[in-house]
């Protein structure tokens, strides 16, 4: 059985857990919990204050135009398929990111995300150049279980997940439970991500582990879900991802 070790700074909960939002300790400067398990690195924080999430949130509702037409569609077992949540790209001019037989290239940054973003680097001391939105308008708006390891990633870089709106499960899988030939013994993670919330996903989580957001027939309410990412650009990617070696296709 997964080992998971959930360190929580004192006083508090562990993950999804129902203590208070730590606005008092500073923002940015909360110490975050801790996640760890065998390839598993993961640390979640409140990154922002109830009122500058609720704000925040109004603003991206108001601002972030989401793709449509073709954009809307995956390729995945040889079939297209309407993805079942909104989503769109924001980033640098050069960049592009492609997954599912889908290319998309970034609408320009504008003021909202880069207040996102810019509150990012200072509580972690990473920057990012590109950022994948996706909003759930209830718990039956999902993302099928998948690992981010498209070739446009620059190596060993982690990604940024932010969640504004409603609270939903975030499932972590190891990658050996699943299929026929998985091992007994191992289990999944669960972790509810909350309104302003931070989950930072470090090298090798996404070698190692799988994580989905399924439906939950109980939440009503929508949520935004932003992943801030380091991309290269394509004269740059070489030979940085071998081949063949992502399972984006799975993020129905």
């Amino acid at each position: 059985m997964d080992a998971f070790v959930v360190r929580a700074p004192r006083g508090r909960d562990g993950p999804g857990g129902q203590g208070r939002r730590p606005e008092e300790a500073g923002l940015g400067r909360a110490p975050p919990r801790q996640i760890r398990a065998e390839g598993l690195h993961c640390d979640y924080r409140i990154l922002f204050t109830k009122a500058e999430a609720d704000e925040i949130f109004q603003q991206l509702e108001k601002e972030v135009q989401y793709f449509e037409d073709d954009q809307t569609k995956l390729h995945v077992f040889g079939r297209w398929h309407n993805i079942p949540r909104k989503q769109v790209t924001y980033g640098d001019p050069e960049l592009s990111y492609t997954y599912s037989g889908v290319t998309f290239h970034p609408k320009p940054w504008i003021p909202v995300l880069n207040r996102i973003r810019e509150r990012l680097t200072l509580a972690t001391g990473h920057t990012f150049n590109f950022v994948l939105i996706n909003r759930y308008k209830d718990g039956l708006d999902h993302i099928g279980e998948h690992r981010d390891d498209e070739r446009e990633l620059l190596p060993r870089s982690p990604i940024a997940s932010v969640s504004f709106g409603a609270c939903r499960d975030f499932i972590l899988r190891h990658r050996d439970c699943r299929g026929s030939g998985a091992r007994r013994g191992r289990q999944s993670l669960r972790l509810p991500l909350a309104h302003g919330s931070l989950l930072m996903m470090h090298h090798p989580t996404n070698i190692f582990w799988y994580h989905s957001v399924p439906p939950r027939r109980r939440v009503i309410t929508p949520r935004v879900n932003l992943t801030f990412r380091k991309l290269m650009a394509g004269d740059r990617r070489g030979n940085a991802h071998p081949a063949g070696t992502s399972d984006c296709q799975q993020q129905l």
